[in-house]
């Protein structure tokens, strides 16, 4: 398994293109074929425990078909690299792709990733939700987690634009902000909480009691290459399928990967692996919180208009793997 960044995507793409109009060949993607087989480039967010499936393909990956990893420090950079085919598929935050097809932008769900990965963390004088009136709750502004909090306190009686003070942070900067005292409680993607919880605060309550559920994390990829190679794409996806499963059984392996390529702290990791759920189908009931999380982001002002559940995804390949 090779691994790129960002930085050098244009240049590969750039690359591809030439040897595509060299040999009288089109293509919408960056998936290659050579002598070895096909290399697919597949984004993923560097550090995190809840979209680490990619670094599993490999070991389930079918004869002929290499993955390459492209890091990247946001769900939406990963959506637009999708989107000008920059990579060929992501693992990404669901909301992200929402936002791309309320665009109208070429990008799609082909099965579900992981579940979870958000928690709301409280220092230890505050033990109910009664206590945070008149405490500063650090989010990220125009994230899910704004979603989550905002509707997890209203079900509290807690008013969230005046029993509260509202700090908008960046999720790098939450947990900081947490352990400094600056902010009493805040709600974030992993590995944030965990390193809070190990730091001494503690999960008040659940972020998972809204209509969203616990829906977070998916894989997706280009109408662009559905239409093209859909054999590919059942490929990835079965590919995706086997390595969330493996996760899902071998969580000692799902942690001890993180630990030795990004170096986390094992207790941190532990701890964050215990708030997620790998997934893959597509069911009924995960499709209407996607639903549910298109019609909260359009009322949060997160997107423009609403979201055509038919364009956002494509459930043929986990049917397939299903059957």
């Amino acid at each position: 398994m090779t691994f790129r960044t960002p930085a050098l995507i244009a240049t590969t793409a750039a690359a591809l293109l030439a040897t595509a109009t060299l040999t009288g060949c089109t293509t919408a993607s960056s998936a290659g074929s050579d002598d070895a087989g096909t290399t697919v480039t597949i984004g993923t967010l560097r550090a995190q425990p809840h979209l680490f499936s990619p670094f599993f393909y490999e070991e389930f990956a079918p004869e002929g078909i290499d993955f390459e990893i492209v890091l990247f420090d946001t769900s939406s950079d990963i959506k637009n690299a999708i989107v000008s085919g920059s990579v060929d598929f992501g693992v990404t935050g669901a909301a992200s792709v929402i936002a791309g097809v309320a665009e109208k932008q070429d990008v799609r769900i082909v099965a579900a990733a992981a579940d979870g990965g958000t928690r709301i963390v409280a220092t230890e004088d505050i033990t109910s939700p009664e206590d945070l009136v008149g405490t500063s709750i650090g989010f990220p502004m125009g994230a899910t987690q704004e979603i989550l909090l905002k509707r997890t306190l209203e079900s509290q009686g807690i008013d969230p634009a005046s029993d509260v003070e509202l700090v908008n942070l960046p999720f790098a900067d939450l947990a900081g902000a947490f352990s400094s005292g600056q902010i009493d409680a805040f709600i974030s993607a992993e590995v944030g909480p965990s390193i809070a919880i190990e730091g001494g605060g503690h999960e008040l309550m659940s972020a998972y009691d809204t209509s969203i559920g616990r829906t977070n994390i998916v894989l997706a990829t280009s109408n662009s290459m559905i239409a093209d190679d859909p054999e590919l794409v059942q490929e990835v996806v079965d590919t995706h399928i086997a390595a969330v499963d493996h996760m899902a059984a071998d969580t000692d392996a799902w942690a001890e990967g993180l630990v030795d390529e990004f170096a986390l702290d094992p207790d941190v990791t532990a701890t964050a692996i215990e708030n997620i759920w790998p997934t893959w189908d597509l069911t009924d009931d995960y499709l209407s919180t996607l639903q549910a999380m298109g019609d909260e982001m359009l009322e949060f002002d997160q997107v423009s208009s609403a979201v055509d559940a038919e364009l956002l995804t494509d459930g043929s390949f986990v049917a397939s793997a299903r059957d």
